[in-house]
């Protein structure tokens, strides 16, 4: 059965290697018959949360107008997220946690979601650890969460450095055995 895949892209720069990544994640979905969409959060404006208590209050309504409504709305309606970050400092990139920070307003309807992670980082893989635990702690607070694959590549820094690596090929295929 088909299901609709939604990718997040948080790197800082288009073509960069995670983004390289969502790309081919976005191409083995497509071919296997599921209907995909990547979002490039550079492209988009989110505000940081500021903590103030109107989606708890006013149930899900937040009180900033940026683009995060209707991001929430394609990832309420999707059945799977892939959540992709460039790792600096052993951390995902504050653009994808500004994010995740901003999905408060609607968590409690990301249910029975399956979620899939694309890291990248000049270091080696082991440095990414750090955001795995950090991806399960927002997955803890989802309902019926499911984590169904984790892709790490290290030791790609410069824009280009992933097409030397076989995780362009694993990116594929585990987008097609959704």
């Amino acid at each position: 059965m088909a299901k609709k895949v939604l990718i997040i892209s948080s790197s800082p720069r288009k073509g960069g290697n995670s983004d390289t990544l969502c790309e081919q994640f976005l191409l083995g979905a497509k071919e296997a018959g599921h209907q995909a969409e990547k979002i490039f959060l550079r492209d988009k404006r989110i505000n940081y949360c500021t903590g103030c208590g109107t989606c708890v209050d006013k149930k899900g309504h937040c009180s900033q107008k940026d683009d995060m409504a209707a991001i929430l709305e394609k990832m309420t309606a999707a059945d799977v997220i892939v959540l992709a970050t460039p790792i600096y400092f052993y951390t995902m990139c504050g653009q994808l946690k500004t994010f995740i920070d901003r999905c408060c307003s609607s968590y409690t309807l990301l249910t029975g979601k399956e979620f899939y992670y694309i890291m990248t980082a000049a270091a080696g893989e082991s440095c990414m650890d750090r955001t795995i635990e950090e991806f399960r702690g927002f997955l803890s607070c989802l309902d019926g969460a499911q984590e169904k694959g984790v892709l790490r590549a290290g030791g790609v820094w410069n824009i280009g450095d992933i097409k030397n690596s076989p995780a362009l090929k694993q990116a594929l295929e585990m987008s097609k055995k959704i």
